[in-house]
């Protein structure tokens, strides 16, 4: 009985939260190394159906860097990277574009087993990521930035009850199609939404101002003060491109945006539906 209750209050804690957010978009972001890892793929998918089915309406847009690159160095070639991006020429680009679209199958099919419904959106088909092609230092190849979203064609998909799942591809205004970063297309797709809420799962607990002190896991953080942790060089590498995404997003209309451990059971519904929630979030 004792057990039974305390399931009852968790409930009652999340019913506010189910309130506030019925019928909200929430833009998740789900990539690298977790997710090849069958188990948390599998409780993150858990998470989506069930924000699907208490009302909210979650939007997933995927990567699929370490199965690029593992396809890659099995043919005997290697990936450059630079600034975190993938230097993509066009036979790159052709196995980037197969890797994510086996990854989309996968994610669709285990929804569908889950009981909810979903579509595979590829981001260069029916306008839906506009790029142009982007500018470094050193050229990247056919890598897109993001400059325009079709917000219409996710929004037919919510409205049919469908839970949209989107890789990230994009087409050029010369026809072309560019490869793009998971976190800028994420967030691209969160302003168009004007979502609620842009969630990054990644696999550490957030952002700590020393990664090798776990006791110093910021849980909440201002733009102002990421830009200077940034400057400060107190986030660095990996971190930096997805403290930038959720920024841009933030600047573009997004209320609020997250950072959580996908590896933690059950991240998603914690950091959503819970009062204190568990990863770091990021406001204006």
């Amino acid at each position: 009985m004792e057990e039974a209750i305390k399931k009852a209050d968790v409930l009652i804690e999340a019913l506010p939260y189910i309130r506030q957010f019925k019928d909200k978009v929430i833009v998740i972001k789900y990539g690298g190394s977790i997710l090849g890892e069958e188990k948390i793929r599998r409780g993150v998918l858990e998470d989506i159906v069930f924000m699907h089915f208490m009302g909210l309406r979650p939007v997933l847009v995927h990567g699929g860097g370490p199965n690029i690159s593992d396809r890659i160095r099995s043919s005997g070639r290697k990936s450059d990277f630079i600034d975190g991006m993938r230097v993509t020429d066009e036979e790159t680009l052709v196995v980037v574009e197969e890797e994510l679209k086996k990854l989309n199958d996968i994610i669709v099919r285990e929804i569908a087993e889950l009981g909810a419904e979903a579509t595979g959106l590829n981001g260069k088909d029916k306008n839906l990521i506009q790029t142009e092609k982007k500018k470094a230092k050193v050229d990247l190849g056919m890598v897109g930035h993001v400059t325009g979203v079709n917000a219409q064609g996710i929004y037919d998909e919510l409205t049919a009850d469908r839970i949209p799942v989107v890789l990230p591809m994009g087409r050029g205004p010369d026809k072309k199609t560019y490869n793009v970063n998971a976190d800028e297309a994420a967030a691209s797709i969160a302003s168009g939404l004007k979502a609620e809420k842009l969630v990054l799962l990644t696999n550490v607990k957030g952002i700590m101002r020393n990664a090798d002190d776990p006791n110093s896991f910021i849980s909440h953080l201002t733009k102002e003060l990421a830009d200077g942790m940034i400057a400060d060089k107190v986030i660095q590498t990996g971190m930096i491109p997805k403290v930038k995404a959720c920024i841009s997003a933030l600047e573009k209309g997004v209320k609020k945006t997250h950072m959580v451990d996908a590896c933690i059971p059950h991240a998603l519904l914690l950091e959503i539906f819970t009062d204190k929630g568990i990863g770091t979030e990021i406001v204006l």
